[in-house]
């Protein structure tokens, strides 16, 4: 239940509710999320907030606007290990515009950053990959 008066924006409790219905697997991978009129009528809100709310789970990685068909729970993909090597260090950012499109990474996405002991980098998405020794 979203509560005006609360002291939580609006919009975050929107994307609370949301998130938990994601989390619990009420909103399945690959789901489309209600549209964004239906949010505003069902919970009394304006649209502008309704996006702000989306903007958050967008951030989160938790859910993809495939336009012109709405929004969806995103869907997990396999995951790779990449193992590293003595001397390798492991550590995360935020992706440029073009690694986003190479490594096909939703918005809100890191990237694993490999840097080997010889000086090289590779680069991974780091919502498929998990990093061992």
């Amino acid at each position: 239940m979203i509560d005006p008066n609360a002291d939580r924006a609006v919009f975050r409790q929107l994307a609370d509710l949301l998130r938990d219905r994601i989390l619990s697997g009420k909103l399945a991978p690959g789901e489309k999320l209600p549209s964004e009129l239906r949010l505003t009528q069902e919970h009394g809100l304006s649209r502008t907030t309704v996006r702000q709310a989306m903007a958050i789970l967008r951030s989160e990685g938790l859910v993809v606007v495939d336009r012109p068909r709405g929004t969806k729970v995103r869907t997990t993909e396999p995951t790779e290990t990449v193992t590293l090597r003595k001397g390798d260090t492991a550590s995360t950012r935020m992706p440029s515009p073009a690694e986003r499109r190479d490594l096909d990474l939703a918005e809100g996405v890191p990237v694993v950053v490999i840097t080997r002991a010889d000086g090289s980098t590779e680069l991974y998405p780091g919502d498929r990959t998990r990093v061992g020794r």
